[in-house]
Formats: C-alpha cells, sequence, structure tokens
C-alpha cells in the first residue's frame, strides 16, 4: 500500500511539472495567456469590422479636403500647381502625408487601398487602446468590454459643439493622434513614462493641435499633485507661433464660418456638452475614491481640472474682440480627449453595476444604441453608398463627377466651383480637391477654416471668395472673367447648367464644362 501510494504521489507530481514550470520564476503560464491574448485580439478585430458597418466610411468628405491632398500631393508632386497653400499649411506642420504616401509605395497599394485599411486600422487601434486603459481602471473583464462596446457605438458620436467626432468617417491625422493619447495616458497611470513620452511624440507629429492636448493632460496626470500645489499653473500649451497677430476684416469674414471656435456662438444644447462633463468626473472621482478605486479617482480628478482650464481659456479667447485671431489654437478642442474618456469610463461602469451578466441587458442598450448611430450617419450622407469600398463605383453623383475629372483633366487645369458646394444638398460635403485631384479657387467652408489657423491666407481667400460670390446668377461672361483674372480653364455646375460651353461630362446633377478649347 505505500509502495502504490508512493507511485501515485510520483506520477502526480510528474503530471503537475508542466504547468510548475510555466510559473516558474514569475512568468506566467505561456498557453492561458497566449490564449487571451488571441482571443482578445480576435474580439476587438471583431468589433471593430461591427463598427465600420455602423458608422460608415466617406474617404473624400469634410477635412479630407484638406487633409489627403497633401498625401496626394506627396505621392505625385506635381499635383494642385494653383491652391497648394491651403492645405500644404496644415501638412507642412504633421508627418501624416508622408506615412500614408510612403505606406501605399512600400506596399504598392492604390491610395484608396492604402486609405481604408489605415481607416480600418486607426479604428482597431482605438479599440487597442481603450482596452488596455480600461484595465487600469476597472478590474472585471465585463466593465471592459462594456467600455470598448461603448467607444465602438459612439465613434462618430459629436464632441459638443466643436465640429469634430470621437473618430471621422475617414482617414485623417486627428483618428491616428486619438489613439496615440489614450495609449499615452494607459502608460503614464501604469508610472512607465518613457513609453508615455513615446506616444505623446508621435501624437504631436501626426497632429500637433489635438497633440498638444494629450500632452497636457498626461502632464497634469503624472503630475497633479504638483499641480494642486500650483493652481496658477498654465495648464495647456499650444503648438502654434505668432497667436497675438491682429485681425483683419478679411480674416473676421472667414472666422464667421467656423462659430464653433467661440464659445458665446453656442446653442444651449451644445453648452451642456461643455458642463455636464465635468460635472460628471466630479461625480465619478467621489465614487471612485469611497471605493478606493486609486488610478480612476485620480484619472477623473484630472479630468476636471483639465476641462475647467480650457473652458475658462475658451471663455477669455471667445468675448474680447482683439483677441480673435486667437481662435486658431481652438482650446475647446481639448474636449476630444475628454469625450474619449467620458465613453471608457461611463460605459466601464454602466457595464459593471448596470449590464452585469444580463445578456438581454447588453442587448436592450447597444442594439438601439448601434441602430441610432447607424440611423445618423445615414442621414448625414444620404447620396453616398454608407461604406464607400474602394473597389466599387460610387454613388453620389458628385463623387462620380469628381472623380472624371481626376482622369480625364488636365494635371495644370484650375478649376471654379460655387464657394458653396459642400453645403448643396446631395453633395454630402465630398471635397473637390480630395476627390479630383485638381487645383481649384477658394470655397466657403474648408479654406476659410484654414485661414482661421493661419491669419496670412485671409486676404488671398477673401479675394478669391469675392470673385466667387453670386455664384447662382453668373452668365458666360462672368465664368470669362475667371478665366481672365486667375486663370480658369474648367467649371463644375449643378445641372442643367448654362448652354454655351462644352461640357465633356454631365450626370442627372453635375456638369463639367471647359472654358477655354
Amino acid at each position: 500500500m505505500l509502495q502504490r501510494a508512493l507511485l501515485a504521489s510520483k506520477l502526480r507530481r510528474t503530471l503537475t511539472i508542466p504547468a510548475r514550470v510555466s510559473t516558474v520564476k514569475g512568468f506566467p503560464p505561456v498557453f492561458p495567456a497566449t490564449l487571451r491574448t488571441s482571443r482578445t485580439t480576435t474580439a476587438l478585430l471583431a468589433i471593430t469590422l461591427g463598427a465600420l458597418f455602423i458608422h460608415g466610411y466617406h474617404p473624400y468628405v469634410e477635412d479630407a479636403e484638406i487633409y489627403l491632398p497633401g498625401v496626394e500631393n506627396a505621392l505625385q508632386p506635381w499635383l494642385f500647381p494653383v491652391g497648394r497653400e491651403f492645405f500644404g499649411s496644415h501638412a507642412h506642420l504633421t508627418l501624416f502625408p508622408n506615412l500614408i504616401a510612403a505606406s501605399a509605395r512600400l506596399t504598392h497599394l492604390p491610395l484608396e487601398y492604402a486609405l481604408f485599411g489605415w481607416h480600418i486600422g486607426c479604428i482597431f487601434l482605438l479599440l487597442l487602446a481603450s482596452w488596455q486603459l480600461t484595465g487600469q481602471c476597472f478590474t472585471r473583464t465585463s466593465a471592459r468590454w462594456g467600455a470598448v462596446g461603448a467607444m465602438a457605438a459612439l465613434l462618430t458620436l459629436p464632441v459638443a459643439g466643436t465640429a469634430l467626432y470621437i473618430m471621422d468617417q475617414y482617414l485623417n491625422p486627428r483618428n491616428l493622434a486619438a489613439s496615440a493619447a489614450l495609449f499615452a495616458t494607459t502608460r503614464v497611470l501604469e508610472g512607465k513614462l518613457t513609453r508615455a513620452a513615446f506616444w505623446l511624440v508621435l501624437a504631436l507629429t501626426i497632429h500637433p493641435l489635438m497633440g498638444s492636448f494629450a500632452l497636457v493632460f498626461s502632464l497634469l496626470l503624472a503630475g497633479l499633485e504638483w499641480f494642486e500645489k500650483q493652481p496658477a499653473a498654465q495648464a495647456w500649451v499650444f503648438p502654434f507661433g505668432r497667436l497675438l497677430a491682429p485681425s483683419t476684416p478679411a480674416y473676421h469674414e472667414a472666422v464667421r464660418f467656423h462659430v464653433s471656435h467661440y464659445l458665446v456662438e453656442w446653442h444651449w444644447y451644445e453648452w451642456l456638452g461643455i458642463v455636464a462633463p465635468p460635472a460628471i468626473f466630479w461625480w465619478i472621482h467621489r465614487f471612485a475614491r469611497r471605493q478606493n478605486r486609486l488610478n480612476l479617482a485620480r484619472l477623473c480628478r484630472a479630468l476636471l481640472i483639465y476641462s475647467l482650464g480650457y473652458f475658462a481659456a475658451a471663455l477669455v479667447i471667445s468675448l474680447p474682440p482683439r483677441f480673435e485671431t486667437l481662435a486658431r489654437i481652438q482650446p475647446l478642442r481639448s474636449f476630444h480627449l475628454l469625450y474619449m474618456l467620458l465613453v471608457l469610463v461611463g460605459g466601464g461602469l454602466l457595464a459593471e453595476y448596470a449590464l452585469r451578466k444580463r445578456i438581454w441587458r447588453w442587448l436592450a442598450l447597444f442594439l438601439p444604441l448601434c441602430a441610432g448611430m447607424f440611423s445618423a450617419q445615414r442621414a448625414l450622407f444620404p447620396s453616398s453608398a454608407h461604406i464607400e469600398w474602394p473597389w466599387a463605383a460610387p454613388q453620389n453623383r458628385w463623387t462620380q463627377a469628381f472623380l472624371w475629372i481626376r482622369q480625364n483633366t488636365p494635371v495644370a487645369a484650375l478649376f471654379a466651383l460655387d464657394p458653396f458646394y459642400s453645403s448643396i444638398p446631395g453633395e454630402d460635403t465630398v471635397g473637390f480637391r480630395a476627390a479630383a485631384e485638381r487645383s481649384r479657387l477658394a470655397d466657403a467652408y474648408k479654406d476659410s477654416g484654414v485661414v482661421s489657423m493661419f491669419p496670412e491666407l485671409a486676404d488671398q481667400w477673401w479675394t478669391q471668395f469675392q470673385a466667387l460670390k453670386g455664384w447662382n446668377q453668373f452668365e458666360r461672361r462672368d465664368f470669362l472673367a475667371l478665366e481672365g483674372r486667375y486663370g480658369v480653364s474648367w467649371v463644375v455646375l449643378q445641372a442643367p447648367g448654362i448652354a454655351e460651353f462644352d461640357c465633356p461630362y454631365r450626370n442627372p446633377t453635375v456638369m463639367v464644362c471647359r472654358l477655354v478649347p
């Protein structure tokens, strides 16, 4: 009997050796950790694709008109011989155009495919950063998945009245900077400041303005006790120089198109989007302290100070007219980072205390939420496919015309359009430069936004904008005057247009006409 017991004991020790070896000297079990990592990655990829189908993809819309021409110009330097300064002013401040262009060259992919791949990658990185960050604030896995799910469902949530989303429906440097900001925040909470510095440098080189907000918040989070002892310390950093340049009439007219820069111009519900988050973080901070959740309390306390500091800065800039040119620092865009963290913290707490392990509760929350966000995006881009696949022909009539221009007009051609073309019903804010890869005269919205950041372009913008004033009443002589004054050789008109011109392209909505033979 004794021999049998000794043999059985030896056999048990032999069978358990692999498990013990895998944990020797503090190393975790190899296979279980790998399995958990692969499952997490797979789940994040699945949620990424789900987010894509909820929020859609539109490669040429909105601020793509500012950022995408820089990429196209990096790939083909001969593009945009006229008006390059209206996107080059942004492109020179960031590595974004060179990064995207280099990836397209290295992979030998068409730019449309590279943009789509980068967009999916940006969603995945944001969700991965969200997963890592919530690991510092929540111990329950369900809370972390609730936070990631909330982020995925609310990617296109407007950030108060700042004219920003948490993540746009197209590739731009803000999307990359957002992920870097969350990674940096995670590393600060972990006490790994060198790694945090790496992510902050990346954010600053990709998008200097949004990166500066991440830098300020990281400094505040890392040195919170010091900030509490120094209430007069400046808690914000701005990347642009010559901020006190005097305002001019042309600059004043440009910024009138961008009331989101001025807090006093906001509606009451937009004000609510500024006032409510600090109150929410104050409440969560008190709750976290009572629960002895140190990282969560630390994060919320820093966010409270951060939000109030930038709110005060926005008020200072908005009230005295002599500070008008300070609008370019856009302090309220700091709330982009705050909203991301609000979604993550709120989603985590909701999952932990309300949803728990009840599947029906998760479905009752996320199905209507995702359906609502999907419907909002369809209403925002009603004339375009919800996901504009890079291999599919566009449904939008304006995009069709712009792509025809790219393939069938001289590279040096200069175009003129209605300066308010991006607000025409059915145009869906598709950017001409981004889609057509051709030069045009200044428009009302995107180019004025560039002017609000770079006042030295104000007079040039104002002159061209005034030359296009009254576009809807233009006759043949007015269009020919643009040719004589600026060298405009082509115009894009709404159908039925003017019969006197040679229009080699037309669809039921848009005509592309040649002014000179």
